[in-house]
């Protein structure tokens, strides 16, 4: 008769059951990452490509990571201002027309007519954005039918979605030599 002995077997069934944790604060902290990876790229081309701004749209972003109802962890960028919504999606007849990215089941929709912006206290929007001033009753106008879109946020969130395996490797690389310890 042969006779067996297996060492360390108690270690190795402790080890195997803090598994399922051990993946799962790694999946957490992954999206973390992700999400504020994206948060920061989304940040950093509102900011370079802002001639005239007080930064106020560049610090409206937040993030949070969450257990969605399907028990699926849930990485979410958002901002509510609303400029950042019309910069990222365009406004008007020029916004509708203009070149973008939007999230599945995403469909806005544009305001159809010209709007006039008052001209009084503003930077000189015919050089910057190309927008006619005129006169109405003695009063200055810019007239636009919209502006297009300058997205920021989904690229970003395109960019992170592309670096998403290399941080879920390393986080859950991190969290398995938590194990060895």
């Amino acid at each position: 008769m042969v006779k067996v002995e297996v060492r360390g077997m108690s270690q190795l069934k402790a080890k195997l059951d803090k598994l399922p944790k051990v993946i799962e604060d790694a999946v957490w902290d992954a999206n973390f990452d992700i999400v504020e990876l994206a948060r920061a790229n989304t940040v950093r081309e509102i900011q370079s490509s802002t001639k005239h701004g007080s930064g106020e749209t560049a610090g409206s972003y937040k993030d949070e990571v969450v257990i969605n109802s399907n028990g699926h962890v849930v990485g979410r960028i958002w901002s509510d201002n609303p400029t950042a919504i019309y910069r990222e999606l365009g406004t008007g007849q020029v916004g509708q027309a203009s070149p973008k990215e939007l999230p599945e089941g995403v469909t806005p929709v544009y305001r159809q007519t010209p709007w006039f912006i008052p001209a009084e206290g503003l930077p000189d929007l015919n050089a910057l954005y190309g927008m006619p001033l005129i006169t109405i009753k003695g009063k200055k106008f810019y007239r636009t039918n919209g502006q297009p879109a300058r997205q920021a946020l989904m690229p970003a969130i395109k960019g992170a979605k592309q670096q998403a395996p290399e941080i879920y490797k390393a986080n859950v690389q991190k969290q398995l030599r938590k194990l060895r310890g």
